[in-house]
């Protein structure tokens, strides 16, 4: 890559994982950084080499703990004090993104915190995957590259070759999503409809929509304690469909994600690698497919670097 402004990619503690493969496929060697964590807990990363006057880009998904969003808002700082021409955050996975509005009173809005928290470290652009609601992208003063991992779902997809598929939404929320997919795909969509008793806790669903008789896929932006996809998932098998697969771009999967799924009715879930999957060996991952999203990245990386347009990236 010939460019008066040297391209660097670095990586937070979380997300090395994915940034090693994004490196691979730009053909570079991953910015040599080290963090020093003190007693307390406390903890300084620092740049190993010269940044000064390079693009940056700084690799880190911001699920919990909230040690990862505070990780990558100190390496930006520190590329900013170490003279970098322009500082990149990639966050292929942007936490706290359900809270991007007021749905209650006196709560705040976290989606919106954390992108004045990225502008207040000097970041200067930031790419992120399958955000859970588009209009996050206006919460920023600065350019985001939204990227939509459709682009890697869908090939599978085809490759499957299910007879009679039908493309499901988990929830009112997911029906744009979901009517995407079908709309792509050419089949037909179903809705389901649940009733919430609190966060993280379904109470009845229903489906709206031709059920018997068909091969599910329900898409959804993300997997975090899989009540509802498992629900849906077993309501769907009740009504006479063949099989059901759940697809989402970030596997959150926290608290008995992994459970619920290997027990339920789910012939597979496929998922994207935004998020390391669990490395507890007693957890049964079975049915869960991982597809790398570290070449959408890569490419939006290099065109973004050398000022091509990314249009062509995006697939809805």
């Amino acid at each position: 890559m010939d460019h008066q402004h040297k391209i660097k990619i670095f990586s937070c503690r979380s997300s090395r994982y994915l940034a090693d493969k994004i490196a691979v496929s730009l053909k570079l060697n991953m910015g040599k950084s080290s963090v020093t964590v003190f007693s307390d807990g406390e903890f300084q990363p620092a740049f190993e080499e010269s940044v000064r006057g390079a693009t940056v880009f700084i690799v880190q998904s911001t699920m919990p703990p909230v040690d990862n969003i505070f990780e990558l808002l100190l390496m930006i700082d520190a590329a900013r004090r170490a003279s970098a021409y322009k500082v990149i955050a990639v966050i292929p996975y942007f936490g706290w993104a359900r809270q991007d509005r007021k749905d209650r009173p006196r709560v705040p809005i976290g989606a919106k915190m954390v992108a004045n928290l990225l502008n207040a470290a000097g970041c200067d652009r930031v790419m992120t995957a399958d955000l859970h609601a588009d209009q996050i992208q206006g919460f920023f003063d600065f350019p985001v590259d939204h990227i939509y991992a459709s682009s890697i779902f869908l090939p599978y997809l085809r490759d499957l070759k299910l007879e009679n598929l039908s493309i499901a939404a988990p929830d009112m929320g997911g029906a744009k999503r979901a009517n995407a997919y079908s709309r792509i795909l050419g089949c037909p969509m179903i809705i389901c409809h649940k009733s919430r008793e609190k966060a993280n806790v379904v109470g009845s669903m229903t489906a709206i929509g031709d059920v018997e008789g068909r091969n599910i896929v329900i898409i959804d932006d993300m997997i975090d304690t899989a009540g509802t996809i498992t629900k849906a998932a077993d309501m769907l098998m009740e009504r006479g469909a063949l099989s059901v697969r759940a697809l989402a771009t970030h596997p959150v999967l926290s608290g008995p994600a992994y459970q619920r799924i290997a027990k339920s009715q789910l012939l597979e879930v496929i998922v994207s690698d935004t998020i390391p999957l669990t490395t507890d060996l007693e957890e049964d991952r079975s049915k869960i497919k991982v597809l790398s999203v570290s070449d959408i990245f890569a490419d939006v990386i290099d065109k973004v670097y050398n000022q091509k347009s990314i249009s062509s990236s995006f697939v809805f």
